[in-house]
């Protein structure tokens, strides 16, 4: 059966340079720094979809997200991660990513080193069970509206910050 802690990792450093690649479990258990991408995925009408992350996650279980994405596993670019995430988490394939920036995110429980996509798609999105409880096209003020009454991840709402600058 799969097991998401047996994930090999890739490590890397303050500077984003690699290091080594271990299993998601020790990445965890260590704090030490990875690679994620983060797809924001608008559709026509300039909404946001945001998820709810399963209360089972590793990190920031039970929380909204703005942005589908994942761990960079070893051996993989930060847009092949972005394409089988959005494929894992939504359904989505085939779609075209805009690169938008990197960012170093540090957090007691999540230190990473993010390469922040966008896309276009107006679903329907096949949610992935293990990771993904429900989801929601959302204007983007009403998700910051959402965000003063309810947990996010911290590096998710970070970001829509940033792109919303």
């Amino acid at each position: 059966m799969y097991n998401p802690g047996d994930e090999i990792i890739q490590i890397v450093d303050r500077d984003n340079l690699e290091l080594k690649a271990v299993s998601r479990r020790v990445m965890r258990e260590q704090g030490l720094i990875h690679r994620a991408s983060y797809i924001l995925v608008f559709n026509e009408k300039h909404e946001l979809f945001l998820q709810k992350r399963t209360a089972t996650k590793d990190v920031y279980p039970s929380c909204w997200d703005v942005a589908a994405g994942g761990v960079v596993l070893s051996g993989e670019s930060y847009e092949q991660s972005a394409e089988r995430e959005l494929e894992e988490e939504l359904g989505v394939s085939g779609v075209s990513f805009t690169p938008l920036f990197d960012q170093y995110f540090e957090e007691e429980n999540n230190r990473v080193w993010g390469r922040i996509f966008s896309c276009v798609h107006n679903g329907p999105f096949q949610l992935q069970k293990e990771e993904v409880a429900s989801g929601s096209f959302m204007k983007v003020s009403d998700i910051f509206e959402l965000s003063k009454k309810e947990k996010f991840t911290p590096d998710g709402i970070d970001i829509l910050y940033k792109v919303s600058k």
